[in-house]
């Protein structure tokens, strides 16, 4: 959009950004000020940038605080993070320049919106009619409703199940990764296209993942995983298909293939 040089920075198997690429990135590039976008629950892995070594590379490499704009992506763990003990501080606090968070996804909006917040000095007008009016009044209904205990209940149970869920795929040895600070459980691809359908699966490669919020219980995922078994069994049972190898994904230790058990 804005005709700008864009760069891309080399991820670890954890999908967060690996900060001695993103230092070499910046060395390279030493004439120009940096925009960098920083994750909070990236899309396929649900990994967190590690924000506070994203602003020590930076000033490793000889960026002022007036040669370098962050902005903090927390789309969906960004609403979630706040809830967990461990979690790092997302703060105006810190050098950055603005967080965006979702509001349909954690919170649960019936609509599609977000919340995009900086520190402005002075006056911002936005378009008139450019934003929806609705949005704003479930997301203050839902936030006054639960409340900060109820955010934090929930954000626990989300927690727990996901690390339920990673488990009992690992003992059906089934290769999968969860991030220490994420709900997103990634594992191997189904075989089975209409399987994937009918779960609605995303899958990117040799990867699925199973986002797991508050509407998901363990019944449901024992359920998902209980058929995921019975069908494996069908699709190697004559040694034509193998499981996927996700090792390039996730690394190898959360690999269970063939080569990395």
């Amino acid at each position: 959009m804005y005709r700008m040089e864009c760069e891309k920075v080399e991820t670890l198997s954890s999908g967060e950004i690996d900060c001695d690429d993103f230092k070499a990135k910046l060395l390279r590039h030493q004439d120009k000020p940096a925009i960098i976008n920083v994750n909070i629950g990236t899309t396929v892995k649900g990994a967190v940038d590690d924000l506070d070594l994203v602003i020590q590379k930076l000033e490793e490499a000889g960026f002022s605080q007036d040669r370098f704009y962050i902005h903090v992506d927390g789309a969906l763990f960004g609403l979630m993070m706040p809830f967990v003990k461990r979690a790092p501080k997302v703060t105006f606090k810190k050098p950055i320049g603005s967080v965006s968070v979702s509001g349909h996804k954690f919170v649960g909006c019936p609509m599609p919106c977000g919340m995009w917040n900086t520190l402005l000095l002075g006056m911002r007008l936005s378009i008139m009619g450019s934003r929806n009016g609705h949005a704003p009044i479930f997301l203050w209904y839902t936030l006054n409703r639960k409340g900060y205990r109820g955010f934090q209940k929930e954000v626990q149970k989300c927690l727990r199940n996901a690390y339920y869920f990673k488990d009992r795929l690992i003992e059906a040895g089934i290769g999968a990764m969860l991030n220490e600070l994420s709900s997103t459980v990634v594992f191997e691809r189904p075989h089975d296209e209409e399987f994937i359908r009918k779960w609605q699966l995303a899958c990117k490669g040799n990867i699925a993942h199973v986002v797991v919020m508050p509407n998901v219980t363990i019944e449901k995922l024992d359920d998902f995983l209980n058929e995921l078994v019975q069908k494996r069994a069908t699709w190697f049972e004559d040694g034509t298909f193998q499981p996927y190898c996700i090792a390039s994904d996730v690394g190898e230790n959360s690999c269970l293939c063939a080569q990395h058990k």
